[in-house]
């Protein structure tokens, strides 16, 4: 009997340990707990920052670029565009949470990220550099004018969408009669400026330029100077693309799936009058000029 006692009285002590240091820790007057350890990752996988990063142009072709780019069985890439070097709120949570937005990969894979309203955005290429000044850059661009009217035509549609009114765009790309050079979506189509801020900060060796209108037309011979760009082997094959003549443009074959992209792509754009786009081409042509002279080649822009 005594016996009983005296281990019911140890038992209680050894409880009345425990919860007072409970209650020391929620008061935060002792320390805290050491946090559970994350579960190991899985078959080796991990978060990783990326090896690579699309930054641009916005309605150019980011997105196909970055699926067709995920054929590739050393690429994984996020799945979401993240913002982290062009949105304040996001920058202040620090690299650890723009890791958390990667794909798990394995050590050989490259993480690419893609998010195009890094390249007009002032702070994007130091905060990148200061990431990690050997990553590899990639700019998919388009005719500028047809870009800006794509531009249009997504907020546009994501207006109409929550039933709100919009301006037509003429009435945003005119101001008595001529180019207005304040419109945010021609200021999105003047690559030279843009990608001047980016030469401050990375050679031009470091950035592959895209011709978004080619890789419309035929993919495989612009996916496979990307692999080379990214030092990966070439794996990516015309096999891995069809034509689809309902959507109008190619779509991805892997393993025996295919996949297009969705409904927003190949989306018929905004109707602007044909004097309006004559206009808006001779307004692009110096600013065409200049950026050809920069990335050292030309394209087939009105």
């Amino acid at each position: 009997m005594l016996w009983t006692v005296l281990l019911a009285l140890l038992v209680l002590l050894l409880l009345q340990t425990q919860l007072s240091e409970c209650f020391r820790d929620l008061r935060g007057g002792g320390s805290a707990s050491p946090p559970h350890s994350p579960l190991p990752p899985f078959n080796g996988t991990q978060q990783r920052l990326p090896g690579a990063i699309i930054v641009g142009v916005r309605k150019g072709g980011t997105r196909a670029l970055l699926e067709m780019l995920n054929l590739h069985p050393d690429v994984e890439v996020a799945k979401a565009e993240v913002h982290f070097f062009n949105v304040e709120e996001h920058y202040r949570r620090g690299l650890s949470w723009y890791r958390s937005q990667m794909p798990y990969s394995q050590p050989a894979q490259l993480t690419i990220e893609k998010t195009p309203g890094y390249f007009a955005s002032p702070q994007a290429p130091a905060r990148i550099w200061e990431m990690n000044p050997s990553v590899r850059l990639l700019l998919i661009v388009r005719d500028p004018a047809e870009r800006l009217v794509s531009d249009y035509t997504q907020v546009l549609h994501n207006r109409l969408t929550r039933h709100k009114p919009y301006q037509p765009l003429e009435e945003l790309l005119l101001h008595k009669g001529q180019i207005d050079p304040g419109y945010k979506a021609l200021q999105r189509s003047l690559y030279h400026l843009h990608l001047a801020r980016w030469l401050e900060v990375f050679p031009l060796e470091q950035i592959h330029v895209v011709d978004g209108d080619a890789l419309i037309r035929d993919p495989f011979p612009e996916l496979r100077k990307a692999e080379k760009f990214l030092n990966l082997a070439p794996r990516i094959n015309p096999s891995n693309f069809y034509y689809n003549t309902t959507k109008g443009f190619y779509c991805l074959m892997s393993a025996g799936h295919d996949k297009c992209l969705d409904e927003s792509k190949g989306r018929p754009h905004a109707p602007l009058s044909v004097q309006a786009f004559r206009k808006l081409c001779l307004y692009f042509r110096k600013a065409n000029q200049l950026f050809f002279e920069m990335v050292g080649r030309s394209f087939s822009w009105c």
